[in-house]
């Protein structure tokens, strides 16, 4: 119920830009710039866990994307969505070697597909949010795709197997154990996965790259892949790779 609720209040309801609060506006054009996806690039977290695949993200995690990124994650505002879910999509181009949404279905071979597998998130946190936002998100950057002509589409194929701790506060290594074998593949997943299909993981953020690790080696133990590469909205502004290197520092979770 509190879904659908926040569903009606997002139509109804006067709107505040999720970025900055500017009034009656989702998000405003200034706030949309910041996750047009231009500056999509690499990240790599330090230290870096065995089984990560390349990561890509569509902008920093600070100011305007972080505000928008936890009105929709944590306070329900569902419309954002959508640029979000646009950022995302310039981050799944760059991860598939696709390009980017506006060079359509570039680096696909002819009749491939791209699967965007969207990272689970924890039953209770399902629950207590009232959404799935990396699901959301993923719909819409697949849907974003489309209409740039990608054949997209998202697989829900992952589910936590065993319970995990909150991660928040937790360092690499600790979150690392902490989703250790924790992952695996829905009743039926491998279902439907052609052979000339371009998998892609996806999350709204990465800090240690523990859980996108795992999320891979879940699909491998289940015959699904090989995994193209992961991508994400934001990321830590430390993490983006430059000129060969990154920041080195070991991140702990913002979220």
């Amino acid at each position: 119920m509190r879904g659908w609720w926040q569903e009606l209040a997002g139509l109804v309801l006067p709107a505040a830009c999720g970025g900055c609060g500017t009034a009656r506006v989702v998000l405003c054009a200034g706030c949309a710039q910041v996750l047009s996806g231009a500056a999509a690039g690499r990240v790599s977290p330090s230290p870096r866990p065995a089984g990560l695949p390349a990561v890509y993200a569509a902008a920093a995690y600070e100011g305007v994307v972080r505000e928008v990124v936890l009105e929709h994650k944590e306070r329900g505002a569902l419309p954002l969505a959508g640029p979000l879910g646009a950022a995302l999509a310039a981050a799944v181009g760059r991860a598939a070697g696709a390009g980017g949404v506006g060079v359509a279905a570039a680096g696909l071979a002819a009749g491939e597909e791209l699967l965007l597998v969207p990272v689970p998130s924890a039953p209770r946190q399902v629950r207590a949010r009232g959404h799935d936002p990396a699901r959301r998100i993923a719909l819409a950057a697949a849907g974003r795709l489309r209409r740039a002509g990608v054949r997209a589409r998202v697989a829900c194929v992952l589910r936590q197997v065993r319970p995990v701790a909150d991660q928040a506060g937790l360092g690499a290594r600790e979150r690392r154990e902490n989703l250790a074998g924790a992952l695996g593949l829905r009743q039926g997943g491998a279902a439907g996965f052609a052979a000339a299909a371009r998998v892609v993981l996806v999350d709204d953020l990465i800090t240690t790259g523990a859980t996108l690790a795992e999320a891979a080696r879940a699909l491998r133990a289940g015959s699904i892949g090989p995994v193209a590469g992961a991508a994400v909205v934001a990321a830590p502004a430390g993490s983006f790779v430059r000129n060969g290197s990154t920041t080195r520092t070991e991140q702990r979770s913002c979220e």
